[in-house]
């Protein structure tokens, strides 16, 4: 659920004023993080890759509090949950979009995300949580290694947003760069240096 809230009331009441109307609000940060963990979980319990990183990515977000909030058109929302969305091939051969509810229970994650994307799979229409949940956007493009990417300043879609390639094998780690665009409205550098650090503990204590 979402709820309008006043900007004045919150911890991001100067960032409101300062970047709401600003001409480029989003910002990317730009970190290769270590995957290791995630590659040795998927083997070993036969899981996506990106599954289990959408679901680090949604547990490292769920203990930093500003990504409760979300700047939308020209108010400020705050919400009670999150979820995280990843791009689904579907049976046309295009792309559908589908969100996927953050449970801190990984079986549960798992069973929720096989069961969403195959529905958009074959019925072609996106799966939209967007009026309940902060979404955190995703987009993997396994299909080649890059070292980032900055996503596009619609001024309508504002949530923050995650791109990563194929992972990379160093000797016996596995590292991935990432990409994490986001509002500055919604949250400032040291918040998505706590987030950043959040998604490596997440990742090295995954089981």
């Amino acid at each position: 659920m979402k709820k309008e809230i006043d900007p004045k009331e919150t911890s991001r009441a100067q960032a409101f004023e300062l970047w709401m109307m600003a001409p480029n609000p989003m910002v990317t940060f730009f970190k290769t993080i270590d995957v290791t963990r995630i590659v040795r979980v998927s083997k070993k319990r036969g899981l996506k890759f990106n599954m289990l990183l959408d679901y680090c990515i949604g547990r490292a977000a769920s203990s930093v509090k500003e990504f409760y909030l979300l700047p939308v058109g020209d108010k400020l929302m705050r919400y009670d949950s999150i979820a995280v969305n990843t791009i689904v091939k579907n049976a046309e051969g295009e792309v559908s979009s589908c969100d996927i509810l953050y449970t801190e229970d990984l079986d549960r994650f798992n069973r929720d995300y096989q069961e969403r994307t195959a529905q958009v799979a074959a019925k072609c229409q996106d799966l939209d949580l967007s009026d309940e949940c902060m979404v955190i956007g995703t987009s993997a493009i396994i299909d080649t290694e890059i070292d980032g990417a900055v996503g596009m300043n619609s001024g309508i879609f504002n949530n923050p947003f995650l791109i990563w390639g194929r992972y990379r094998k160093k000797w016996l780690r596995y590292k991935l760069p990432i990409s994490f665009q986001f509002h500055h409205t919604q949250m400032d550098g040291a918040h998505v240096g706590k987030f950043l650090a959040n998604l490596q503990e997440v990742i090295n204590n995954l089981h």
